[in-house]
């Protein structure tokens, strides 16, 4: 397993592969055959970036049978999603800023994300793995009331989309075995959600072959594969923690607008 980042360092931004707490500085494009520069830092002396840059972020609705049960909703027949914006994404230990014109919940949603690391499209699900890079945690922030607020027009772009809302990382895992994952988010130390990755109507292959069909997937696109239960809303000053064994914790503070 290989934990990726990108980081700022002696105010130059790099990529890099973390050993315990130390940096090995590659050289290149993340997605095409990086070189190991053969430098090295300490991950305490850098500012952690977001650990790619999606050109889209596509989000699940849906994608687990405990949660649907729960809700009383039916089984989709392909997957649900919505998209979320570059000017929502956010990184590990960026605030997650509550909009100045709602006043309504935020609610956090701990997910797992899947990197696109090579063009994908119209692939076969026994193909997909070699179009995967690797895994992140999400945080799909939502504004909750906004959902729903015009009875005509589910307003999915909007509640997801304000600035800060779209949080990934802090690091893409490579070489794991993705169907061993459980993730869990943690709200001021409390355990809110823990779940396993079985649980999802549709995996991770099967999410990429069937969305490739749809459109074409480039390097750094991530797909948020939907949450389970017990996703909650957040106060301002609370620290809301996405951990995956193996991928690392993801870890914002619910700030008010300035």
């Amino acid at each position: 397993m290989t934990l990726w980042l990108q980081f700022i360092y002696k105010e130059q931004t790099h990529i890099g592969v973390l050993n315990d707490d130390i940096i090995n500085i590659y050289n290149g494009d993340l997605f095409n055959n990086p070189l190991a520069s053969g430098e090295t830092c300490r991950l305490e002396d850098v500012e952690i970036l977001m650990p790619c840059r999606p050109g889209k972020m596509l989000a699940l609705w849906n994608n687990f049978y405990s949660r649907a049960e729960h809700e009383g909703w039916n089984i989709p027949p392909e997957p649900l999603y919505f998209i979320k914006t570059s000017n929502s994404f956010n990184a590990h230990l960026r605030p997650i800023v509550r909009p100045s014109s709602y006043s309504g919940p935020v609610v956090f949603e701990g997910e797992l994300g899947i990197v696109i690391g090579k063009p994908c499209s119209h692939v076969c699900e026994a193909d997909a793995e070699e179009h995967i890079f690797g895994y992140t945690c999400v945080n799909d922030v939502t504004a909750k009331e906004i959902l729903k607020r015009d009875s005509s027009f589910t307003q999915w772009t909007r509640a997801k989309n304000f600035d800060t809302f779209g949080v990934i990382g802090p690091y893409i895992a490579t070489g794991l075995d993705v169907d061993r994952l459980v993730v869990q988010s943690i709200l001021d130390g409390e355990l809110l959600q823990d779940y396993p990755v079985t649980d999802m109507v549709f995996r991770p292959h099967k999410l990429v072959s069937m969305i490739s069909q749809d459109m074409t997937l480039y390097p750094g696109d991530i797909i948020a594969c939907g949450t389970s239960l017990n996703a909650a809303a957040m106060a301002d000053g609370q620290t809301i923690d996405v951990s995956i064994e193996g991928i690392g914790v993801l870890s914002n503070t619910m700030t008010p607008a300035g």
